[in-house]
């Protein structure tokens, strides 16, 4: 089935310039002038992939998708005129999946949409093949048919790239997971804003975790790994 996206900008020239890109590639394209006209589209007809510009007339981008990820863990990528930590970092934590800053490369965009959608689907079989829908190390469990996760019985709150972060360690906990697996498995491939974004996620998952018995342990040189607390192998950073 064809891939729908929705592409949120009121500049006229950035939105059909992604929807010429992507309508190439074989994605079926729909674009707002505002995230406000996005929102209450998606509300009614959900899509597959949000594109997202920050500065936009009416509310932000940043509430637009805070309010999308009360109901959906869509992927969405962010852009933006404004190339700042504290935007990079606000992104990230109400749950972006990915940050582009203006002016930006559409084809490099593209294939950030194809990686994406190449990672769903590497998730969703990964899912598929497990002989049991819930996997636990610890005192966390993730369950991979409602995508949710529990921290001692109770909802653990993680971004979409925090749940398959922490849902691709439990799965391979017997061993240390080089960075580059990461990068390549949930991001996608690997650039010098990719690295940022896998240690980023890293460090806000180990707070959200910081009263578990699990956590997240670097191999320093090599990746990270999941391990107990009583467990001495390796370092958080």
């Amino acid at each position: 089935m064809d891939k729908v996206i929705y592409i949120a900008d009121d500049d006229d020239n950035i939105r059909n310039l992604l929807k010429s890109f992507l309508e190439r590639e074989g994605y079926i394209i729909y674009g707002f002038p505002t995230g406000d006209d996005l929102l209450k589209e998606f509300i009614t007809n959900p899509c597959d992939l949000i594109i997202l510009d920050v500065m936009m007339p009416g509310r932000d981008g940043f509430f637009i998708l805070s309010e999308i990820r009360k109901i959906s863990n869509v992927p969405i990528i962010m852009l933006t005129a404004r190339d700042s930590d504290a935007d990079y970092i606000e992104g990230l934590n109400l749950g972006s999946d990915d940050y582009f800053t203006k002016p930006f490369s559409p084809i490099k965009l593209v294939t950030k949409v194809k990686s994406i959608f190449a990672r769903l689907e590497a998730v969703q079989t990964i899912s598929v093949d497990a002989s049991d829908s819930e996997v636990s190390f610890a005192d966390i469990t993730i369950n991979r048919k409602t995508k949710s996760a529990t921290l001692k019985g109770k909802a653990l709150s993680l971004t979409p790239n925090e749940y398959t972060l922490l849902t691709y360690l439990m799965i391979n906990r017997d061993r240390a997971v080089p960075r580059v697996e990461l990068l390549d498995k949930i991001w996608g491939y690997e650039t010098e804003i990719e690295t940022r974004v896998a240690d980023d996620t890293v460090k806000r998952l180990r707070k959200k975790i910081v009263d578990s018995d699990a956590r997240i342990s670097t191999v320093w040189g090599y990746g990270f790994r999941l391990t107990d607390k009583s467990d001495s192998d390796g370092k958080e950073d």
